[in-house]
Formats: structure tokens, C-alpha cells, sequence
């Protein structure tokens, strides 16, 4: 290439780089913003929905997670922990449990998702032998969706 037709070639640049905008007017922005409130407007309800439900869904696990440390427990002393006792003898023994092989959970005992402890009750209701539950996110029993009582033997 020849020197004058690269300073031709670099005036053309010039004049082309100064006809170019150097940013996005105000309507490109606004149509983007535009466009990112419809997607918030449509994503949030439902991310938050899910998020809900998963309280739920941790306090359900957590109590399974606690049955089956009380089924070890049984079969190491031939019976679950009485009332007196309660959920406390999974990670520290009890007086009358000679042959307690515990803990029978891995670190302490965990809180419920609304930071309330696990409640048990020996025997249950209903003819069980026992029931850990804890009472949903107002803390009373009943209720319904998140504020609905999370029992062991629900599904």
C-alpha cells in the first residue's frame, strides 16, 4: 500500500469514527429498562413463591433428618425417648440410657427454619409412638401454606 493511499485511507477512518455515536440515545435506555421491568414484573412472583415454599420444604426434611436419628436411637436403648427426655437425648445422653451409643446427630440440634426448636411429643397423636413437628412460620398451631404445622409421617 502506497503512502497516500494509506492517508486517504485513514482521513475516511476519521470522518467515519466522527459521523459514529459514542453512546446509547435516551430511548435505548429506556426500552431496556423498559424491557427489564417486564422480566422483574414476571420472574419476582414466582422466585418468591418458591422461596415460600422452601421453608416448608427444609422444616419436612429436618424432621425426617430427626426420625432417623431417633429410630437409632431405639435400636441402641429398645425404646425412643420418653416426654422428660425429649429430642435432647440424641446429642446428650440421658441418665437412664445405659446403653445410649450417640450422638446420634451430627452437631446440635437444629432450629426449625423460623429459628423455633423442633417440638416432640411421646407417644403421639393418633396412636404413634412419637412425633417431632415443629408449628410453621407463625408459631401457633394450625394453619395454612407457610404458617401450617410440619409433622413427622407427612409426606
Amino acid at each position: 500500500m502506497s503512502i497516500s493511499t494509506a492517508c486517504r485511507y485513514n482521513r475516511a477512518m476519521q470522518q467515519h469514527r466522527k459521523k459514529t455515536p459514542n453512546g446509547f440515545t435516551l430511548i435505548e435506555l429506556l426500552v431496556v429498562l423498559a424491557i427489564l421491568g417486564l422480566l422483574a414484573g414476571l420472574v419476582a412472583p414466582q422466585v418468591i413463591r418458591h422461596l415460600g415454599t422452601a421453608k416448608s420444604e427444609t422444616a419436612k426434611l429436618q424432621v425426617q433428618m430427626i426420625v432417623s436419628a431417633l429410630e437409632m436411637y431405639r435400636l441402641d436403648n429398645g425404646r425412643y425417648p420418653n416426654q422428660a427426655e425429649g429430642l435432647r437425648a440424641l446429642t446428650d445422653k440421658p441418665a437412664n440410657a445405659a446403653r445410649w451409643n450417640g450422638p446420634y446427630l451430627r452437631g446440635a440440634l437444629p432450629n426449625d427454619p423460623w429459628d423455633r426448636a423442633y417440638l416432640y411429643r411421646q407417644p403421639g397423636r393418633q396412636g404413634a409412638e412419637f412425633e417431632v413437628y415443629s408449628l410453621g412460620s407463625d408459631g401457633q398451631p394450625g394453619g395454612s401454606g407457610e404458617a401450617a404445622d410440619v409433622f413427622s409421617g407427612q409426606k
